[in-house]
């Protein structure tokens, strides 16, 4: 029987960032993973090159059922406490677009700065091990496992969602909460590409490859960014954002021509008596694959002078407000994020730790706390398991 004051279960972002916490005040803690590595997830992020935080972080960035949760833990441990710890491994990086912040060598950089502080304040990270049972005793919990017994004061559940099962994602968090009887909320693939219905699906099979800047709006929210046609359906930044908020059945309004209101401009440029063919006038504004693909043939033949006001608003309104229901997405394999899970009305906001069992604690994804694209998941790791470090 191996005593210990704090165990861990999950060797990523927010599990290591928790036992660095931990052990700075001197507690004897035990990283638990089943994985063969550390930071799979980290490793593969962002191309390999790890978005690691936003510069610019706010309560807005997230989905929760509690939308409050996340401002104590992101106001405590914020985006520029973790560079300031980048900062002193001297690791480069660099900023891309919406303040998206991207190591320049490799993800290795973050993990190896994370696994540097384990080691400096003496954590222990076990791999390979599997939990076969967990006991609440009084003060403390009794581990069984497959490399042997331990005991803990303090658990921590920094375990992830079920995004990229490849990468040995497991619902292992959720089952945990619900042994000890802590309310877990529907969980969803979040941050993910749509597919289509099947004749969606064959009709724009041809724009494979084509990527547009676009609004694309559900219900209230709005996301302006790139739009890619895959093999498989929809894809690109702004499908991916929007996905975290969409229900199945909802319909996407997708403007492809952001930058133009394109009713109003086809009647001035028809006022001015061009002559030009709708389809030379469009192919300035978007692909000429993705034009005949949404428009009729013998509409886009037409002079512009020939076109009725009827017209110029049917072609406006399918390029300006074009709607489409996705059938579905392309679920856990290729989401980055899983939304739902552990409600945080049961967990302490400033603690991370259980309401009603003394001692547990989760940190991470496996929390209803879903950032957006761009560094955000990343950073509410960071911040709850810091808060969680300063009590486990």
């Amino acid at each position: 029987m191996t005593e210990t004051d704090v165990i861990i279960f999950g060797a990523g972002a927010s599990g290591l960032m928790c036992a660095i916490e931990a052990g700075k005040r001197g507690r004897k803690v035990l990283v638990l993973d089943h994985a063969n590595k550390a930071g799979k997830k980290i490793l593969m992020s962002g191309g390999g090159r790890c978005n690691f935080t936003n510069y610019s972080v706010t309560p807005d960035n997230f989905i929760s059922h509690n939308p409050h949760f996340c401002k104590s833990a992101l106001s405590r441990f914020s985006q520029w406490d973790f560079l300031a710890l980048i900062d002193r491994y001297q690791i480069p990086f660099h900023e891309r677009e919406h303040g998206q912040l991207f190591c320049n060598d490799s993800a290795k950089d973050i993990l190896n700065m994370l696994l540097a502080e384990c080691a400096k304040v003496g954590v222990v990270v076990q791999l390979n091990i599997r939990i076969d049972s967990i006991e609440r005793q009084v003060d403390q919990f009794q581990l069984a496992t497959s490399q042997g017994s331990y005991i803990c004061q303090s658990l921590v559940i920094a375990t992830g969602g079920l995004s990229i099962p490849k990468m040995g994602a497991t619902p292992f968090g959720y089952k945990i909460a619900e042994q000890f009887g802590i309310k877990v909320l529907p969980t969803r693939a979040g941050l993910v590409p749509f597919t289509l219905q099947p004749d969606d699906k064959e009709r724009f099979a041809v724009l494979s490859g084509i990527a547009v800047p676009c609004v694309v709006t559900v219900r209230y929210q709005s996301f302006a960014e790139n739009v890619l046609f895959t093999h498989r359906g929809l894809s690109g930044p702004a499908i991916l954002q929007i996905s975290s908020y969409w229900n199945p059945g909802e319909e996407l309004t997708i403007n492809l021509l952001p930058q133009l209101e394109l009713n109003e401009e086809l009647k001035a440029k028809r006022q001015k008596k061009l002559k030009n063919k709708l389809k030379t006038i469009l192919e300035n504004y978007l692909p000429k694959r993705l034009i005949s693909c949404f428009l009729p043939e013998e509409l886009l033949e037409m002079s512009l002078q020939d076109l009725s006001d009827k017209q110029i608003l049917r072609v406006a309104e399918r390029l300006n407000h074009w709607k489409i229901k996705p059938n579905g997405t392309e679920g856990y394999r290729t989401a980055e994020v899983t939304a739902g899970g552990i409600d945080c009305d049961a967990i302490s906001s400033k603690t991370m730790e259980s309401k009603q069992v003394p001692g547990l604690y989760f940190v991470g994804e496996v929390l209803d706390v879903t950032g957006w694209l761009g560094g955000y998941n990343f950073q509410w790791a960071w911040s709850s398991a810091w808060c969680a470090g300063q009590y486990c």
